[in-house]
């Protein structure tokens, strides 16, 4: 079946800074997919050059068989891409702004009908005749957000979509992503709060230090981490028993969490040892591990 989104052995120098090294991963159609990695681990510099803003250094990249270099018309046509930034003319009118980026694409009035939906979809009606300078921060994204879906691409990355912005934007832009989605057009998102991720994302990657730690679906990425965590509220004074400090993942106040093996089933003895150090033990939970927890296990040099 035909890739979405194929590089093979990509490579991206800066000078002396590698960005990317010998990245190879294939999204595939119709797939809701994550790339996620901590600050400069080279998400960027793939997304800016499977968009042809940038050239990559050695390797290949293509969106749906299109060559980014080679058949860069074609490549940019079929993705649509919402950037971190809040890029924009300020004097344009949001309406006319669709417009513009629709003839980027050989599109006309023949668009129309879509723009209306779009700016009905992303609550943008009755900003339609507004400029850009005219407003808030959330909306300058939700236009960005129609900006990148004018063309109708079949292949859309949203990078960072909600750093900053409100939780009724948020609501929109996931329940609109799940219903393009489910449209069959293939999703790749990046993002820094990871829940989303878990949530949204039938697979991910997790990218460090400009090479790919691991590309696995999310519910067996989880499934395999080797730890589950305990949660206990502490009342007293007394001390972690030794034999509990390895196991103490954090503690802030009267609630400490501990990481235990899955393997073992030390929730009675740890409790035990908690109450025999002199603790009396106002609550307790256990929870599985999320994805933050495997993100942080595969990138902890770097956070």
């Amino acid at each position: 079946m035909q890739a979405a989104i194929q590089t093979r052995h990509l490579s991206k120098h800066y000078g002396d800074l590698q960005a990317l090294n010998d990245v190879s991963l294939e999204v595939g159609v119709g797939e809701f997919f994550g790339l996620l990695g901590p600050n400069g681990a080279g998400k960027s510099t793939l997304i800016s050059i499977l968009a042809g803003l940038v050239r990559a250094s050695g390797g290949e990249a293509a969106v749906l068989g299109h060559d980014v270099v080679r058949d860069y018309r074609q490549a940019r046509a079929s993705l649509g891409l919402v950037p971190q930034e809040l890029v924009y003319d300020p004097f344009f009118a949001v309406e006319d702004l669709l417009r513009i980026q629709a003839g980027y694409f050989g599109l006309g009035r023949s668009q129309q009908g879509w723009i209306d939906h779009l700016l009905q979809r992303l609550e943008l009606t009755g900003k339609r005749n507004s400029t850009m300078r005219e407003l808030s921060g959330g909306m300058k994204r939700r236009v960005l957000i129609a900006q990148a879906l004018v063309h109708k691409p079949p292949v859309i990355i949203l990078d960072e979509p909600t750093a900053g912005v409100d939780v009724e934007l948020r609501r929109t832009l996931w329940a609109f992503t799940r219903e393009l989605h489910s449209e069959g057009h293939t999703v790749v998102l990046t993002t820094h709060y990871l829940e989303e991720a878990e949530q949204l994302c039938e697979r991910v990657a997790i990218l460090d230090e400009g090479q790919i730690k691991v590309v696995e679906g999310t519910a067996a990425l989880l499934a395999r981490h080797p730890f589950r965590f305990l949660s206990v509220t502490l009342d007293g004074d007394a001390q972690i028993p030794e034999q509990l400090v390895p196991l103490v993942d954090s503690r802030d106040g009267r609630r400490c969490e501990l990481r235990l093996p899955r393997a073992t089933q030390g929730i009675p003895e740890v409790l035990d040892a908690l109450r025999s150090a002199g603790f009396r033990i106002a609550d307790v939970h256990t929870r599985d591990p999320s994805l933050e927890d495997v993100f942080v296990e595969l990138t902890k040099h770097s956070t």
